[in-house]
């Protein structure tokens, strides 16, 4: 609502809006005037007024036509509308009550009484603007944290739960284009996966699947690992992006560790069924080229370049319990785990041969 309050006062007698209009001004209210129905329609979705004084009885269009019209129009604001007129029978004051009106003056107007009227309807404009406002504020705060929700959805699907609600909360997506970082690179599968998914009933490997990424899914968020994608029992993960974090080889020799036992654990019970199954794991540490990859209904995230390869090469390498990582990675990683130096191998793919190391177990 405006400050001062516009009113505009409808009166098909010159007079009578003269009187309106001293007195009205004389509070402090911005006041325009219109002579007839018509005009009144006009002017009221033009000037959009705080208030309208309606005079009932006008040639053309009468008031409660008028009333009738500009509440029916959604397009106008919530404007408060007071009938005058001379007619102060009960029926009048019905009828201009169903037409829409909200207040009823009776001529000649009582100025004690059209100064309370008046200030009475602004009070309830003035409440209705506000309730619209924050109405208005609370769509768009729904709005926002509905979007939220989505584009956490959608980092969730390859971040930490904690790393992609970081990311909104910067309220910048911008370390999630194209780049380049360090990182260390994680490949592990199960070994022997192929035969037994030949073979197998699908339910029984959709089941062991379950299993499987029931127990490792839980790590790789404990450490908050970027996972890349799964590839049917194969995954890739990596740290240091799209967050840095300084212990990135340290998370990942802690992370292949406890992936390794839990999955030892489970092949347990997958023995016990028939299913003979191991588990290896190859990691490395270099440079990578990150970002999204895609087109507009989805988007992957993922890391591209020598050292996810390397890593892929070593998981295809280990035999079963082993985490096999890069000479540079196990310098980095000495000082949390025991590592077994295998020497250089020629690894599949790779131009020269690779130092190779293997973690055995956590120190201390």
């Amino acid at each position: 609502m405006r400050d001062p309050a516009r009113i505009l006062v409808v009166d098909d007698v010159a007079d009578n809006v003269e009187i309106l209009r001293m007195r009205l001004e004389s509070l402090g209210y911005e006041v325009v005037v219109a002579v007839d129905g018509e005009q009144a329609l006009a002017v009221a979705r033009e000037a959009l007024p705080d208030l309208i004084l309606l005079d009932i009885m006008m040639p053309k269009i009468d008031g409660l036509e008028v009333v009738r019209q500009l509440k029916a129009d959604t397009s106008l604001p919530f404007i408060p509308v007071i009938l005058v007129t001379a007619k102060a029978g009960q029926k009048d004051v019905i009828a201009g009550l169903d037409a829409g009106g909200d207040d009823y003056l009776t001529k000649p107007i009582d100025h004690g009484a059209l100064v309370a009227r008046v200030r009475a309807m602004l009070r309830i404009k003035a409440l209705h603007d506000q309730v619209e406002t924050q109405r208005g504020e609370l769509a768009t705060r729904v709005g926002e944290q509905v979007e939220e929700l989505e584009r956490v959805g959608r980092l969730r699907r390859f971040l930490a739960p904690q790393l992609a609600q970081a990311i909104i909360s910067a309220g910048d997506e911008k370390m999630l284009e194209n780049h380049r970082r360090e990182i260390v690179a994680m490949f592990c599968d199960l070994r022997g996966f192929t035969g037994f998914s030949e073979t197998a009933e699908p339910e029984d490997i959709m089941a062991l699947l379950a299993e499987y990424h029931g127990a490792i899914g839980p790590l790789i968020r404990k450490y908050e690992g970027t996972l890349d994608r799964f590839t049917g029992d194969g995954m890739l993960v990596f740290f240091n992006d799209p967050l840095p974090c300084p212990d990135a080889p340290d998370r990942a020799a802690r992370l292949a560790l406890e992936m390794r036992d839990a999955v030892a654990a489970l092949s347990v019970g997958w023995n016990r069924r028939g299913h003979r199954l191991g588990f290896g794991i190859g990691m490395a540490q270099g440079y990578a080229t990150l970002g999204r990859i895609g087109f507009e209904d989805r988007f992957d995230y993922t890391a591209i370049g020598a050292v996810v390869n390397l890593a892929a090469r070593l998981c295809a390498e280990a035999a079963d319990g082993q985490v096999l990582v890069s000479g540079r990675l196990a310098a980095a990683v000495e000082d949390v785990a025991d590592v077994e130096d295998l020497g250089e191998r020629e690894l599949r793919g790779m131009a020269r041969p690779m130092a190779v190391a293997n973690l055995q177990k956590l120190k201390g």
